[in-house]
């Protein structure tokens, strides 16, 4: 059955896998089932589908024995695959980020242009962006604003949620963040740096990026391959950051300061990000910041937390 979703740059993550027949994959960020039902139709033997939002996987309708969906999130799919008896596989996709169908039901809080309960949880567990900024102090709003939207105006968005709160919807935080930016002269909305940061920093997305890269090298075998879809600089430049540390491109050392403790790499083959095409842009417009970064995992033991 052909999914309702194609996800970015799907037919370009496909070929980074190098999937053969019977290759065990992960689809570490499943939403629609997307890269999972291409695997699948590429003769994947095993492809276990993991996400942390479980209307996603409610809503599968990929009907295929070989497909395992799990529950959890992807910066532990080492150990909910150990709970499952599968200790290495043959490849990892992740796809960063909210999805299509997260942004495109109002009643989840992600979107600023549809109204709806402002709580942008991915999963059903911890505070909701409306908990968040609510109850904290316009310090740590401003921060959260800036560091994770690279907002401008941060701290006169923060001392305006603080005046006007508490906020309980998508449409009344939105209209407040226009109207302390003022007009856009790019034509992009004020609210998306705004909406962005809250999203990030309600679903710690960097902290579960930098785990979940981590995880992928402790499963995937060696020749395994690692695939990566972002979508803005800072998740960009983890990854990045990642795959140039584990391969030994990053600089460990001078001349003057040697280091002393030099780990062998646990990925090569790291090659150039790959980005859309305009004709793919064209086609589907939240293509436009995608960034795809791919590795192949060598025999070394993996680092763990650097």
């Amino acid at each position: 059955m052909t999914p309702r979703h194609v996800p970015v740059l799907l037919s370009e993550v496909i070929t980074a896998l190098r999937l053969s027949p019977g290759s065990v994959y992960v689809d570490a960020t499943f939403g629609a089932g997307g890269y999972a039902h291409a695997a699948l139709s590429h003769g994947a033997g095993q492809v276990f589908g993991i996400d942390r939002d479980p209307t996603a996987l409610a809503a599968n309708d990929i009907d295929d024995a070989r497909l395992v969906l799990i529950e959890g999130r992807f910066s532990m799919m080492d150990r909910l695959l150990a709970e499952r008896g599968i200790t290495s596989v043959d490849a990892v996709a992740m796809d960063v980020g909210v999805s299509s169908m997260q942004l495109d039901q109002a009643e989840r809080g992600f979107s600023f242009q549809n109204d709806g309960p402002l709580d942008m949880r991915m999963g059903n567990d911890g505070p909701s962006a409306a908990d968040f900024i609510n109850t904290a102090t316009e310090a740590e709003i401003a921060e959260v604003l800036f560091r994770l939207g690279d907002e401008p105006k941060a701290r006169r968005i923060a001392r305006a949620v603080v005046n006007d709160r508490p906020f309980a919807r998508t449409a009344a935080l939105a209209a407040m963040v226009r109207s302390v930016c003022g007009p856009s002269a790019t034509g992009k909305d004020p609210a998306t740096r705004t909406f962005q940061a809250l999203r990030i920093h309600v679903n710690d997305e960097l902290g579960e990026l930098e785990a979940g890269l981590q995880a992928a090298e402790r499963l995937l075998r060696a020749g395994g391959r690692l695939a990566v879809v972002s979508f803005h600089s800072l998740e960009d430049r983890i990854v990045k950051t990642f795959m140039r540390e584990r391969s030994g491109a990053a600089p460990t050392g001078s001349r003057h300061l040697p280091t002393t403790s030099a780990r062998a790499a646990t990925f090569t083959d790291t090659g150039k990000a790959i980005r859309p095409t305009p004709t793919q842009i064209e086609h589907n417009p939240r293509a436009r910041s995608a960034t795809l970064r791919a590795a192949t995992r060598t025999t070394a033991a993996a680092w763990g937390h650097a």
